[in-house]
């Protein structure tokens, strides 16, 4: 038991380090795609969606690629003494970016929804544009902010593919539900990866009935 609860606190805190990680940039993204309407657009939108339709395995290799000792970025954190591969760090990298468009898409479509002339307003009032983002828009936006963050906490609790590649499957060191999982049933022990499954499903029964709860209340106020 004692084990398994090792098991779902490490992973529920990869998946909300994972989500709180992702948060300030994809909400500048998010807030971005949906103001500008300039060439290039569909391109971006198009990179950002990746991850989703990649096989998850092609992205742990761009990551293990990128990260690794030999890689552009991995020479640099090596010459800072900062190791990511094949530890706790990857998980929580892994995730967020399989976890990053659900949280873009969710929140550009909540600041699409709020009416630029109520931004206006504020700026004619004297806000700067950062205040009143923060005094209009984001307060405007704040339920389709939210099941974004929600969706990206779900998706990073069950991240595996790119996570097994990036990071491993090290017991007590990166091992998430899902790799435990995988470890289980590998190694014939499969009474104990049902038990872990059960887990993992209760908890993305909590974080999506939570998606669903706030989705609905969104859609009643946009009807409203």
């Amino acid at each position: 038991m004692e084990g398994v609860t090792g098991l779902v606190v490490f992973t529920v805190g990869v998946a909300a380090l994972a989500t709180l990680l992702i948060l300030p940039p994809g909400l500048a993204v998010a807030y971005a795609l949906a103001r500008w309407d300039g060439p290039g657009k569909g391109v971006v939108e198009t990179v950002l969606t990746l991850p989703l339709v990649l096989p998850p395995t092609a992205v742990g290799l761009v990551l293990l690629e990128l990260l690794g000792r030999h890689g552009p970025l991995g020479r640099v954190l090596d010459a800072w003494g900062v190791e990511v591969v094949f530890t706790p760090k990857a998980v929580v990298l892994a995730s967020a970016v399989m976890a990053f468009p659900l949280l873009v898409r969710s929140a550009r479509s909540g600041f699409e929804e709020v009416d630029p002339r109520l931004v206006a307003v504020a700026r004619t009032l004297g806000d700067s544009r950062a205040r009143a983002f923060f005094r209009v828009t984001l307060p405007l936006a704040w339920r389709g902010v939210l099941v974004g963050a929600l969706l990206a906490f779900s998706r990073a609790l069950g991240e595996f593919g790119a996570t097994v590649l990036v990071a491993g499957n090290i017991p007590g060191r990166t091992q998430t539900l899902s790799l435990a999982i995988f470890q289980r049933t590998q190694l014939g022990r499969d009474a104990e990866a049902l038990r872990l499954a059960g887990v993992a499903a209760l908890l993305a029964f909590v974080a999506v009935f939570a998606t669903e709860v706030v989705t609905r209340r969104r859609g009643q106020r946009v009807r409203a």
